[in-house]
């Protein structure tokens, strides 16, 4: 397996995002971290660096959904680390309503930040990577990705679909040199995003989901549900389940 010291994680502040940063950090990776929140980030950046001498962190602040600007972030971290060895494109949004309810704007946001702005960063990491000859891009997807979802999902599984089809081009396209690809599949973990939702059943603790995600991200496999269990069996439930039920259930 080989060994990626320089990390970059897209919305690093909160969530998912911070919890990869932390677990990175103290197994002595240096880190290029970036958000909207800077102060958030800023702190975290901090803290790890206290914490683990040894380690080098930056930091920028970053809308994703300002293009020409993920370009500029990438390269800049990649110049003061001297490499990217894994980018991993993390940044979310998951805000949704029904469709035809009145509320496009939200459902525009969601798949313009999962899907149009994923593609941004794509493409800056990929444009390094082929320079490099080397490298290794994950992608974060949803276990929503598997199926069209009803009610507030339907714009966010979508996003998440698009996103996990945009990945495995890329894999093909990259098949056989030294990049790889991942595809993340979580189910739910518990974050911002998750918290906003209410009690959700199967939800995994912050701890327990981000020790999953960082190890499919180590294993480099092409696509990985997280965490392994329940998700991976429950992935072949979800693609057959009638359409009353999935309504009911989701």
């Amino acid at each position: 397996m080989v060994y990626r010291k320089n990390i970059v994680i897209t919305g690093a502040s909160a969530g998912l995002g911070e919890g990869m940063a932390r677990r990175f950090a103290a197994d002595g990776r240096n880190l290029a971290l970036c958000a909207r929140r800077t102060g958030r980030l800023d702190a975290l950046a901090e803290e790890l660096t206290a914490a683990y001498p040894g380690i080098r962190v930056v930091t920028r602040e970053l809308d994703v959904n300002d293009h020409d600007r993920v370009f500029t972030v990438f390269r800049e971290f990649r110049d003061e680390l001297g490499s990217l060895d894994r980018v991993i494109v993390n940044a979310g949004l998951g805000k949704g309503q029904p469709i035809g309810t009145g509320y496009f704007t939200a459902n525009r946001q969601t798949v313009e930040t999962n899907l149009v702005a994923a593609l941004a960063q794509c493409e800056a990491a990929l444009e390094i990577f082929r320079e490099q000859r080397a490298g290794h891009l994950v992608v974060v997807s949803s276990f929503s990705a598997l199926r069209g979802l009803p009610r507030n999902l339907t714009a966010y599984a979508a996003s998440k679909a698009g996103v996990a089809t945009l990945a495995d081009g890329i894999r093909a396209d990259v098949h056989g040199t030294p990049i790889a690809v991942t595809t993340l599949l979580p189910g739910y973990i518990a974050s911002e995003m998750t918290g906003r939702a209410g009690r959700t059943p199967l939800l995994a603790s912050a701890e327990r989901g981000g020790k999953a995600l960082v190890k499919a991200i180590e294993s480099e496999k092409a696509k990985v549900y997280v965490p392994t269990v329940p998700w991976a069996p429950l992935s072949v439930v979800l693609r057959v389940l009638p359409t009353g039920l999935l309504r009911r259930f989701t």
